[in-house]
């Protein structure tokens, strides 16, 4: 082929490219063309239906569309990502997700899609710490003073979570792996049941995020021993991490992201992750999220995406090690 050929043939394949990727750039220039829906995988009133409804509100005002929020609960949050993840491709049915249902779940129920195939990441949102919290059912100064207690008598301690396979349940079995102790998981249907135990006497301790435990803890009826984040939480200031007491490997944070259906044009994509991360920086939300506890992300696209595969893969492992099984 002469050289004179292989330009135009360079020029066709160009000008190919270019019309194929208008639809694209139209596809993030429109959007979105109807109400968008944003799932949830939890009840009205929690922590991911309060992002949900926050970022639901600011791209309604920003968008000029509607952007409204439905509750799909149970399955460990997994129905939620069902329905997104077999969504159409055009960005219209997003997804407010914990690493409950995105890193989590999926080694313990059998799912009919694939989570990281299923769902494409757009944004991390907040990271929520978790804090251990003791009762009046047991005296302990410190978290090395726990573990005293708890190898002195195995499986004399109960630990509360809001259910088997939650960030809770997590945290706890890493906490026993970490410190080589013995205790009894006793899961409950959230976390306000499992408090209401924790102050009474029912169990001794539990792993709670700051964004649910914070209100017993500023009343008294909670003590924190550590939070499970590789830093000091701002809220809770004289509380040590889990690392500073001795147990860096116990690192289970709560954590929220937005997602769409796999497949939808990186334009859209591209544009939504933008939009999340205006959003995620007006003063207004910054003080809401940092109410909960909890550090507004700055991560890239990329990043997360990135984070997203990571935290699957280490829950996974964290399960199998714990041999944790789904009833």
């Amino acid at each position: 082929m002469s050289n004179r050929s292989k330009t135009r043939a360079a020029l066709r394949a160009l000008a190919v490219a270019a019309v194929a990727a208008l639809p694209l750039a139209a596809a993030a220039q429109t959007y979105p063309t109807k109400p968008v829906r944003i799932m949830v995988g939890a009840n009205v009133g929690g922590g991911t239906d309060v992002i949900a409804r926050m970022l639901a509100e600011k791209f309604t005002d920003s968008m000029k569309h509607s952007f409204v929020v439905e509750n799909r609960p149970g399955a460990s949050n997994t129905i939620a990502a069902e329905i997104t993840a077999k969504a159409p491709v055009d960005g219209h049915t997003l997804l407010v997700a914990t690493n409950t249902a995105q890193a989590i779940a999926p080694h313990l129920l059998k799912l009919s899609y694939d989570p990281l195939k299923g769902v494409q990441p757009i944004g991390l949102i907040v990271v929520v710490p978790n804090v251990l919290l003791h009762g009046p059912a047991i005296t302990v100064a410190d978290v090395p003073d726990l573990v005293r207690q708890m190898k002195t008598k195995p499986n004399s301690v109960r630990y509360a979570s809001s259910g088997i396979g939650s960030t809770q349940h997590l945290a706890g079995a890493a906490f026993n792996l970490a410190a080589g102790v013995e205790s009894v998981h006793v899961p409950y249907k959230g976390s306000s049941q499992a408090h209401v135990d924790l102050i009474g006497g029912s169990v001794e301790i539990m792993f709670d995020s700051t964004s649910s435990s914070m209100p017993q803890i500023k009343a008294g009826k909670l003590k924190p021993l550590a939070v499970t984040t590789p830093k000091r939480v701002p809220e809770l200031p004289q509380v040590p991490t889990m690392a500073e007491v001795g147990y860096p490997s116990v690192e289970v944070t709560t954590w929220y992201g937005l997602y769409t259906t796999a497949g939808t044009p990186k334009p859209v994509i591209d544009a939504m992750h933008a939009e999340l991360q205006r959003v995620i920086r007006l003063p207004d939300v910054q003080e809401k999220l940092r109410g909960l506890g909890g550090e507004p992300s700055t991560l890239t696209l990329e990043q997360f995406i990135e984070f997203n595969r990571g935290e699957y893969e280490r829950y996974g492992k964290l399960i199998r090690d714990a041999q944790i099984k789904a009833d």
